[in-house]
């Protein structure tokens, strides 16, 4: 039986992800930290990796997951999704990166795809065209990147109030 590992602080998900799995005669561990992750044995065919987990930051648990389990692929999978944390994402080592809600058949699709390309063809960047809502989510996505998930910093660089960032970070992400 194939055995996956789900690491995401949301039991509800867990629990409903889990039962598509069974479904489909697959194993879906569930580790709801970082420390539960990494001691997770024996090591699983894939890793599905949520950015959000609760004090936790998904993309910090990234290289340690990638060393603790060399050469098992890493979907992200969030419920944020943004241009900056995807890129970033890629270069510790996810091989794929899903933007929730996704389906379970997406996301074992998602492990037989080939990895994703650091560089996208010039194409496929002439043909997307951000809103101006969409930007401004993704300038305060990578501004909190810069600053490690550290909302009174990335306010301050942002010049706005702490209050009304964490408000902006709690709605859903703008649409493309």
């Amino acid at each position: 039986m194939r055995h996956f590992l789900l690491v995401d602080d949301n039991a509800t998900f867990a629990t409903l992800l889990g039962r598509s799995f069974a479904r489909r005669q697959l194993a879906l561990s569930w580790a709801e930290t970082g420390e539960r992750a990494l001691a997770c044995h024996p090591a699983p065919e894939g890793i599905i990796l949520d950015l959000n987990l609760g004090e936790e930051s998904g993309l910090q648990l990234l290289p340690a997951l990638c060393r603790r389990f060399p050469g098992v692929p890493v979907l992200v999978l969030t419920g944020y999704a943004s241009i900056s944390t995807a890129v970033t994402a890629v270069k510790l080592g996810a091989t794929q990166y899903l933007p929730k809600p996704a389906d379970v058949d997406t996301i074992l699709a998602a492990f037989e795809a080939p990895d994703i390309p650091v560089a996208p063809p010039p194409e496929e960047l002439v043909a997307f065209r951000p809103s101006v809502r969409k930007q401004s989510w993704e300038y305060v996505q990578f501004v909190l990147q810069q600053h490690e998930g550290n909302i009174s910093a990335a306010a301050r660089a942002l010049g706005m109030h702490r209050r009304t960032l964490q408000r902006m970070l709690q709605k859903k992400p703008a649409p493309r």
